[in-house]
């Protein structure tokens, strides 16, 4: 059950007692820290401006000649473990909630906007404050879901960053036509980069060199599907990319061929991870499951690994989330990383497949954070719903989560426990 009194946390009184509605200055007290440490956290415009002890923080310190500033909220986080925001790497908002609907969805304009910013909002709520979507262009879908997602990030300016990554299905040869206008158009209309899926085009290595082209055109990344299912094509994927490293991110790789993980290590690409099911819309067929140990391989083999959602309730994946810590809890629960590196990767990995710069709490770093009740990150991982999430510096989110039990004669049963939440 949803409350937004019972179990939040707690903001000074006065005018600025809702969060969502502070000032220039945020103080976040008693937050436990991943490593134990139970801090108070000053943010002052987009960045964290001090931590320090519990109690030892202040108001901003003035400028000579100018008053102090108190403009902001302060807000009690005790029993709640604050960590950089995690990001979505790779999701498919144009698809989201499609599940279903008849196919294809009978969507108007507005109804597409409509569905891609519910999806944004949704995997904000759960924290990622940066997010990546990738977005399906040409052929019968021209640039309507391109336009569609460029009018809900305009819409979400403030709350959230939203990437769109252009998806041409062909490039090459007459059938490419369109698809290479279209990509061109795209990228000129302000997608972030240039995607889509090479296996899907007869000619994979000129579907790449024209993608590449384009790119270097307009001075953008590249963000590509494949389920690396061929060592030798991987081979030759990751060399005709070269010329871009690093701004060159593959996922989700989730057939990835055995010795696959030594060709992504030279190669200087990142990969994004989609534990859910290792699929998504971006590759054809149904998901072929996720092989054990593949993840394991890619950190042995030291390849940079993010992770994703990849779905939300789209064809794909019907049952699909949103959530990053859910993406990390999967990393985790399968053993395959500890609950560290698994929060990293939707974390401050996620944010490096974005070209976004890293995030810590501590001073000078960008004001990206969530606040998740829990004691530690396993705790946070195993069941933590309650949230607040900061985008640069300031609330954008809250979440609050009440347990409660009915009345019984043998025990009476806690509203809440402790650092537990349901």
């Amino acid at each position: 059950m949803d409350s937004a009194a019972a179990d939040g946390p707690h903001s000074g009184p006065g005018p600025a007692a809702n969060p969502l509605g502070h000032g220039p200055v945020l103080l976040l007290t008693g937050a436990r820290l991943a490593d134990g440490r139970v801090v108070d956290v000053r943010v002052s415009g987009d960045r964290i401006q001090a931590v320090g002890t519990v109690g030892s923080l202040g108001p901003l310190p003035a400028l000579p000649g100018a008053p102090t500033v108190t403009t902001g909220a302060r807000i009690d986080l005790k029993g709640y473990l604050l960590l950089p925001a995690p990001a979505e790497a790779h999701a498919h908002y144009d698809c989201a909630f499609s599940a279903a609907l008849p196919a294809p969805p009978p969507d108007t304009p507005a109804d597409l906007t409509r569905r891609i910013t519910e999806a944004a909002l949704t995997s904000l709520g759960y924290g990622a404050t940066a997010q990546r979507t990738h977005v399906r262009i040409g052929d019968v879908h021209g640039l309507r879901q391109l336009e569609a997602v460029l009018t809900a990030r305009q819409a979400l300016r403030g709350l959230a960053e939203l990437q769109a990554v252009a998806m041409p299905r062909l490039l090459t040869g007459r059938a490419g036509t369109d698809g290479r206008a279209q990509l061109r158009e795209a990228l000129k209309l302000g997608a972030t980069a240039a995607g889509g899926c090479p296996e899907l085009d007869p000619d994979p290595a000129g579907y790449v060199q024209l993608l590449l082209e384009a790119a270097r055109e307009a001075d953008c990344p590249v963000d590509l599907h494949t389920t690396a299912a061929n060592a030798t094509q991987l081979a030759r994927l990751t060399g005709a990319l070269a010329p871009l490293r690093p701004r060159v991110t593959l996922g989700p790789c989730g057939a990835l061929a055995r010795g696959g993980a030594t060709v992504l290590a030279t190669s200087g690409v990142r990969v994004v991870w989609l534990p859910q099911n290792g699929g998504c819309t971006g590759l054809e067929g149904r998901p072929a499951g996720l092989r054990p140990g593949l993840v394991r391989e890619l950190t042995a083999a030291r390849v940079p690994l993010a992770a994703g959602s990849g779905a939300l309730r789209d064809p794909s994946n019907p049952v699909g989330r949103a959530d990053p810590l859910e993406a990390a809890y999967l990393l985790a629960a399968s053993g395959e990383l500890d609950p560290d590196a698994a929060y990293d990767a939707v974390a401050n990995q996620a944010r490096a497949a974005l070209g976004l710069p890293p995030v810590r709490v501590d001073a000078g770093f960008p004001a990206e954070l969530l606040a998740v009740r829990g004691d530690s990150l396993a705790g946070a991982l195993a069941g933590g719903h309650s949230r607040l999430v900061v985008h640069s510096g300031r609330v954008v989110s809250r979440t609050s989560a009440v347990r409660e039990f009915a009345d019984t004669v043998a025990l009476a049963l806690p509203r809440q426990s402790g650092g537990t939440d349901c």
